[in-house]
């Protein structure tokens, strides 16, 4: 009987791919470890992305492929999550606090970038990461209500705020520091400093993804969080219709020249579905947002469905993927999260801290 080689094991691997991000295991550099002692096979695979109820589909994938080995044993696939930082703009240094910050952008208002960005913030928390959510939008909050939250944060050493915790998410937004009917009539700079404090002076723990849900359009806070705050990427939420997608363009544009890598595209109301006949009808037109990620050669996260029911479950203050887990639009928003995360675990890494800091000394 021929004994079983790693090497016919990298290559059985070669041969399982994770939808979350197209590639297979090996090129991927998922495969942390393998051991073969006789006829068993031992193989241990390291996600950086998380992916709780992703796991066991799988270790049962590849144990289904290495048994395909001829003569091969007891087989073992251990899978663990690991998320590291990822590199940002190169003028600029990761947060110490944040691992990752990615921002949400649309370039109209009204295609429900919000729910979306806080949907994904609860289906990141869902598959295990540490996750923050940063509601940038300074003339139009809409964080708090989507989360149920109000009042001001706390503050333990009047220089720095708490976070607010919503569904195990931290949480900051302008909406808790001035009251819900105040209008916020600022001029630029002073809607950018807002952004910049709340980012700075807000003691966020740990995060491994910090979701900052940008305001619509190109315009200052845009450009400050592209050129000033450390982002490892972005995705682009539209609808279908071809006037969101003319302003979605630009949105698009505006990260790849400041050399933010675009994750992906979310397209929102992609069809309705009547709620009394269950008939589907693509109100906003059809395959806009695949159009424009073909086009721009950046991949399609993944569409959502035009669903009264997650419009009613953010007014609510409990969003879809903590209302309705086990709903269709939740498992969307989750395998949405997954593969926009996928696909940040494959961008270079941060090495900022490797290096020793050089300091010239008279002697």
């Amino acid at each position: 009987m021929a004994s079983i080689e790693k090497i016919d094991v990298e290559n059985c691997l070669k041969n399982v791919i994770d939808p979350n991000h197209g590639l297979d295991l090996v090129a991927a550099k998922s495969v942390k470890s393998i051991t073969v002692e006789g006829s068993n096979v031992a193989v241990k695979l390291e996600l950086g992305y998380p992916a709780k109820s992703y796991v066991t589909e799988l270790q049962a994938a590849v144990e289904q492929q290495l048994k395909t080995l001829p003569g091969v044993g007891r087989v073992t696939v251990e899978v663990t999550v690991k998320i590291i930082a990822h590199s940002v703009q190169q003028t600029l240094k990761p947060h110490s606090q944040v691992k990752n910050i990615i921002a949400v952008a649309s370039g109209k208002g009204g295609v429900g970038k919000s729910t979306t960005a806080v949907n994904l913030a609860l289906a990141l928390t869902a598959e295990g990461a540490n996750v923050g959510i940063l509601d940038a939008d300074i003339y139009g909050p809409s964080i708090p209500t989507m989360l149920g939250l109000s009042g001001y944060p706390v503050s333990h050493d009047n220089k720095t705020m708490q976070p607010k915790i919503s569904f195990g998410i931290q949480t900051m937004s302008i909406g808790y520091l001035v009251d819900a009917g105040q209008a916020m009539i600022w001029r630029g700079p002073m809607a950018t400093n807002a952004l910049q404090q709340l980012l700075r002076d807000t003691a966020w723990d740990h995060l491994d993804y910090l979701i900052v849900d940008l305001p619509p359009g190109t315009g200052d806070i845009q450009l400050t969080l592209a050129q000033q705050i450390p982002v490892s990427g972005a995705i682009i939420v539209t609808t279908p219709q071809d006037i969101a997608l003319i302003d979605a363009q630009r949105g698009l544009g505006m990260f790849e020249k400041v050399n933010v890598p675009v994750l992906g595209i979310v397209e929102n109301m992609s069809v309705h579905i009547c709620s009394e006949c269950g008939h589907a009808e693509a109100i906003f037109g059809e395959g806009g947002g695949a159009l424009m990620a073909e086009t721009n050669h950046v991949d399609f996260l993944g569409a959502l469905p035009l669903d009264i029911h997650i419009r009613q479950f953010a007014d609510s203050g409990r969003p879809t993927v903590v209302a309705d887990p086990e709903g269709r639009a939740a498992g969307i928003y989750r395998e949405i999260a997954r593969k926009m995360a996928a696909r940040l675990a494959l961008k270079a890494k941060d090495f900022s801290s490797k290096f020793p800091n050089i300091v010239i000394q008279n002697t």
